[in-house]
């Protein structure tokens, strides 16, 4: 579900159906789902893991490498001029796409994993003291735990968890009495991978800010889903991946506002983080370049600002629209399957559901589907305080992109029926 009274909000206006998003058209794009798997058509449901490729991102990779190859910012000739181009050209795009006020807010990363731990080593060893506090929720990804667990270790610091009910929402109330004067940071997923919870992220940043305590938030499973603007939410971080979002593996994105990006020290050092060096003293690069030591992923960012562009031209809302429908199809659809039991039934999700079935391991199950051409993913899906909430070691996830059809769900309903039978 996309939820209502937040920034991430996404309706189709009312004088455009649903009908009008062509999935079949879109499934064109992405040359991938033709695969045979097993003799059977992949169907493709582990989008959550990582999202396939459309083809313009997929031309966008090879005429860098084919056509343009060349180190960017250092170079005088032809090559390195155009490569340049084409790669700030993709920092824009995702300043516009993510409505930051400024392209050097946007800063080139591995991934949401090193944006988060950018954010926990740079803002952490200037701002977090003995004593001091950061709040996340139980519903974390392993990489908004992890970087804040190193970090608190290390200063002395206090690591404290806002509780989740049992359909795996936040409790709000819980958070808020959490936050006090200790608290140097919080940081929240916009949406669950391992529930697709999706999370009120704008009343949560303003109960921060109410206290002065600056938000990150993890977006990896929420750019490509759900409309972002940083600005609107107001968020002091935000942190993406490439490759979820029908990008390149290995590229990502940390929005910061200036304000912060201006005073936290590097995060590494060599390279285009520079500005002068001398063995006495370096003087640091200008953002966003600070905080981008070495040869960057080139080719990733520009296949990232490709992706930008699919999935501006095809339409985030109507992309929004649609994985609303699919998502509320499959949770009618695998809820009539006797001993199924959904992880996350919170009432505002993103395409994500994970189930268990009553004396059958997930493992198992996915094992079968993939027999059967169905990706799935099964494990703790780097949530492993999720299922120790839940009283689950693992669970099986079927999450969803906009290539996805009625017909892939109608597939994974076939083939759990298919795993009951076989393991019976």
């Amino acid at each position: 579900m996309i939820p209502s009274g937040t920034t991430s909000q996404v309706r189709m206006p009312a004088s455009e159906p649903l009908s009008a998003f062509n999935v079949w058209r879109v499934r064109e794009d992405f040359p991938i789902l033709k695969t045979q798997v097993y003799g059977k058509p992949l169907v493709y449901l582990d989008n959550a893991a990582t999202s396939q490729k459309p083809q313009g991102v997929l031309d966008a990779l090879n005429r860098f490498y084919a056509q343009e190859c060349a180190n960017v910012h250092r170079g005088l000739h032809w090559l390195s001029e155009l490569a340049t181009q084409d790669y700030e050209d993709a920092r824009v795009k995702v300043q516009r796409f993510l409505g930051a006020a400024e392209a050097r807010e946007i800063i080139f990363v591995r991934g949401a994993t090193e944006a988060i731990n950018l954010v926990a080593h740079s803002y952490g060893r200037k701002y977090v003291q003995a004593g001091d506090e950061i709040l996340i929720t139980a519903m974390e990804h392993h990489s908004n735990i992890v970087p804040w667990q190193i970090l608190c270790q290390e200063q002395g610091a206090r690591l404290r968890v806002a509780p989740i009910n049992d359909a795996g929402e936040l409790i709000l109330e819980e958070f808020q009495k959490l936050l006090n004067s200790r608290t140097r940071l919080v940081a929240v997923g916009h949406v669950s991978n391992a529930l697709g919870t999706v999370n009120p992220v704008r009343q949560i940043i303003q109960m921060a800010h109410n206290h002065n305590i600056p938000v990150l938030v993890d977006g990896a499973q929420a750019v490509p889903h759900l409309k972002v603007n940083v600005q609107e939410l107001d968020c002091d971080f935000y942190a993406f991946s490439g490759h979820k979002f029908y990008g390149p593996t290995g590229v990502g994105v940390l929005y910061g506002k200036v304000r912060w990006l201006e005073e936290m020290p590097p995060y590494q050092g060599g390279g285009d983080m520079i500005s002068a060096v001398t063995f006495e003293k370096t003087t640091y690069n200008s953002l966003p370049y600070k905080f981008e030591a070495g040869t960057p992923h080139i080719a990733g960012g520009i296949g990232l600002g490709a992706a930008v562009d699919y999935v501006s031209e095809v339409g985030l809302n109507q992309i929004a629209a649609y994985e609303h429908e699919l998502l509320a199809y499959a949770a009618r659809q695998v809820s009539r399957i006797p001993g199924l039991r959904i992880i996350g039934t919170a009432r505002e999700k993103a395409g994500v559901i994970s189930f268990v079935l009553e004396g059958l391991h997930p493992h198992d199950i996915g094992t079968i589907l993939d027999r059967e051409g169905i990706a799935v993913r099964a494990g703790h899906h780097c949530a492993m305080p999720v299922m120790e909430r839940f009283g689950v070691p693992a669970t099986t996830r079927a999450s969803f992109a906009c290539y996805n059809t009625q017909e892939e769900v109608d597939a994974l309903v076939a083939g759990i029926q298919k795993v009951q039978e076989v393991l019976a």
